[in-house]
């Protein structure tokens, strides 16, 4: 192929043709399937010299599985339905190993027949490093998914150790108290009792909240949707806030792990309203059709902190993380005045 170029300043005997050859991008030029020109470079990707190239076939260098995508849009460009394209391909390098190219391609003339000119470079260990960080990223989901079901056993394991256990033992030393109740006369030992009993229900009543907290109960016997309008409630008033819920009062059936997944994301997005911002109404609404749930969570505060060291960074990544392991998504919109949205979608069934 002779590319030559003159120009008729100080450059005029620099060949165009020596910038291809000496270039450290591949040239090519394809066509009737086949490579009718090759820089050194190109050939080189492949392990081949330039003569061997010439007059191969794009069968002879890409993988099979990947044949029919490489002639498509080789022909796509000869027909003149796209006049160019850039795509990364796979093809066989001369001792057998697999190599990426990426490949920028336009319909030219050349010879007065319609050819493909184009330019590739060697991505592949680019592409490997992209491999090796989107492998990584995926372990350290995976690892996050099965710390969050190991830390939920672990809670329910304890919720049921604390109700069972020192629930029963708590319930134990109640009975008895009343039963020293009733066979006190002195004044001073009917006020020990008394305070006993007090101090008895309270440590009762603390008990069945931490199991409550470590494992919603209601999650087991009610369902989501009132589990979590129960949440909301206590919230309210332990905020003092205005708390309003949209949604039905019973959802589908619903896999417990993924029921849990959803309400621990309900349950950080309240706290990081309380925590951060300053709002005094909050609406949740929750909707349920055949393909999945949404759960929006709207507040009028102060809205996010700009910038990737806000004060909530950390329970929005744990969030994210929890409708991830859902196949989930997880939207926040803040605008100035009216406080930040969240909406979650989880689609019904794993």
């Amino acid at each position: 192929m002779h590319l030559s170029s003159q120009s008729p300043d100080e450059y005029s005997d620099l060949s165009f043709e020596a910038i291809v050859e000496q270039s450290i991008t591949g040239i090519y030029v394809i066509q009737d399937e086949l490579f009718v020109y090759s820089n050194e470079t190109w050939a080189q990707f492949f392990g081949h010299s330039r003569s061997e190239i010439i007059g191969m076939s794009l069968r002879d260098l890409v993988p099979p599985p990947f044949i029919d995508k490489s002639l498509e849009m080789y022909r796509l460009r000869i027909s003149g339905e796209i006049n160019s394209v850039r795509y990364v391909t796979p093809a066989i390098h001369k001792d057998g190993h697999i190599v990426q190219l990426e490949v920028h391609g336009s319909r030219m003339l050349y010879r007065g027949r319609p050819a493909v000119v184009g330019v590739g470079i060697d991505v592949t260990e680019q592409a490997r490093r992209e491999d090796e960080l989107r492998q990584t990223r995926n372990d350290l989901q995976q690892l996050a998914a099965h710390i969050n079901q190991e830390r939920e056993r672990q809670r329910a394991l304890f919720a049921r150790e604390l109700h069972d256990v020192l629930g029963g033992l708590l319930a134990s030393m109640k009975m008895n108290t009343q039963r020293i109740m009733r066979r006190v006369e002195t004044p001073e030992l009917r006020e020990i009792s008394t305070d006993l009993m007090q101090m008895t229900r309270q440590a009762i009543q603390s008990v069945r909240e931490m199991s409550e907290e470590l494992r919603p109960s209601g999650l087991d016997h009610l369902g989501l949707a009132p589990t979590m309008q129960r949440e909301l409630r206590r919230f309210a008033a332990r905020h003092s806030l205005q708390c309003d819920w949209l949604g039905p009062s019973l959802l589908q059936e619903m896999n417990i792990d993924r029921a849990t997944g959803i309400f621990r994301i309900f349950q950080e997005a309240l706290t990081n309203i309380a925590k951060h911002a300053q709002a005094r109404n909050v609406v949740v609404r929750l909707e349920q059709n055949g393909e999945g749930l949404t759960l929006e969570i709207h507040d009028d505060g102060i809205g996010l902190a700009p910038g990737p060291y806000r004060s909530d960074a950390r329970g929005l990544l744990g969030m994210r993380e929890r409708a991830r392991d859902l196949n989930g998504t997880l939207d926040l919109q803040t605008m100035p005045g009216e406080g930040t949205k969240l909406h979650l979608s989880i689609p019904t069934r794993p």
